[in-house]
């Protein structure tokens, strides 16, 4: 199984992991991009540092040079490289390279089954076992919804792997069926990727505070995820709006927010304690294929309120207040109607905790693992 060093993506391979694991299933973790030794301390006792601080690195063309370190963490075999994230390379060639050496790995490995957390890397084939690509999102589907527009003429190396990826895979999952039909639309697939919610481990007990300011948490410098909005409406709010996660991106991307009260970007625990004061929990996003802010907000029983987007409706409808369109007029009195109201402020928070309790990591990894069982199970790749 393939993830990115750092993030959502990072958090949901290690989750699932972790959960198959637990069925008996052997997990071999490869790990692409820059690793953050200070972010997992103590993954890999003893092993050889990763560059963490380079992005963009190049892949050796032959031998195996790029081989890493290998260790065990909780059971899970671990592998860091350096090869790079599909959305940080700098041309085909790089994401091509990084496929055909996962698909050298996989063969080392004599692994039963390849699971790409990044699809464009099924391009590089051929894979010595059934591929499934999980799409958590890509450049062509986040220009779409962000700025209503395709990508650059230079990207468009990207839509060409993406697709290549999606049509060479055995099975396509995406975290939302609201992003399955965004990708399959995309790229004109001829069926639509299964469905399987993220979940999330975190499950944290609501403490029944309720604190007297605003929380939004994500990648800040990601024009997707509106901060810019946020800082309007942090302005107009008599509360503090605090705002976890960087605000500088990997391509120099930056947002220098005025309003928003900044808390830096924080590890599990330090979240856990935002939650956990009992904030009212917003997200503005217009492009999201799941979010996971969102569930752990919800597991800690924080009221939600909420872009209004297909993904968000379709995991949220209930247990939110949603706010459509960019006025911060709007998303000011939606806040401001929850601060006011003790007896909704308390309903949407019972509410997010409830519909939280859906979206687990084990419902994720017995989703997943009922479509691996049916890969294996077909007589024609058992005769392979």
């Amino acid at each position: 199984m393939t993830c990115d060093a750092v993030g959502g993506v990072w958090q949901y391979a290690s989750d699932l992991a972790g959960a198959l694991m637990g069925q008996g299933v052997e997990v071999v973790l490869v790990v692409l991009g820059p690793f953050d030794e200070a972010r997992h301390p103590g993954l890999e006792p003893g092993s050889s540092v990763v560059p963490s601080d380079e992005l963009g690195n190049e892949v050796p063309r032959s031998g195996r040079a790029w081989m890493p370190a290998q260790g065990r963490h909780d059971g899970i075999q671990l592998i860091r490289t350096n090869l790079p994230l599909d959305w940080l390379a700098t041309g085909p060639d790089d994401v091509l390279n990084a496929g055909r050496a996962i698909a050298a790995l996989a063969a080392d490995h004599r692994v039963d089954l390849v699971h790409l957390n990044a699809p464009a890397l099924a391009a590089g084939g051929p894979f010595p076992a059934p591929v499934v690509a999980v799409a958590h999102g890509c450049v062509g589907t986040w220009f779409a919804a962000t700025d209503g527009s395709a990508p650059p003429a230079e990207l468009a190396w990207h839509r060409q792997l993406m697709l290549a990826g999606l049509l060479a895979a055995d099975a396509v999952i995406a975290p939302s069926a609201s992003y399955a039909a965004a990708v399959q639309r995309h790229y004109d697939l001829p069926a639509t990727p299964v469905t399987v919610h993220n979940g999330r481990a975190l499950a944290m007990a609501p403490s029944g505070a309720s604190a007297d300011h605003v929380f939004t948490a994500g990648r800040l410098w990601d024009r997707a995820k509106n901060a810019s909005l946020l800082d309007a409406v942090a302005a107009r709010l008599p509360a503090p709006l605090r705002a976890a996660g960087p605000v500088t991106g990997p391509h120099g991307e930056s947002i220098a927010p005025e309003h928003l009260h900044l808390v830096g970007t924080l590890d599990v625990d330090a979240l856990a304690g935002e939650y956990a004061a009992g904030p009212i929990f917003v997200s503005a996003a217009r492009f999201e294929p799941f979010g996971l802010a969102v569930l752990e907000a919800a597991q800690a029983g924080c009221p939600l309120i909420l872009s209004d987007i297909d993904t968000f409706r379709e995991l949220w409808t209930g247990a939110a207040l949603f706010v459509g369109g960019d006025d911060p007029t709007a998303w000011v009195a939606a806040i401001e109607r929850v601060r006011a109201d003790p007896g909704l402020r308390a309903h949407l928070g019972e509410a997010a905790r409830t519909r939280a309790a859906r979206y687990t990591v084990e419902a994720m990894a017995a989703g997943t693992l009922a479509i691996y069982r049916a890969l294996l199970a077909e007589p024609v790749r058992a005769a392979a």
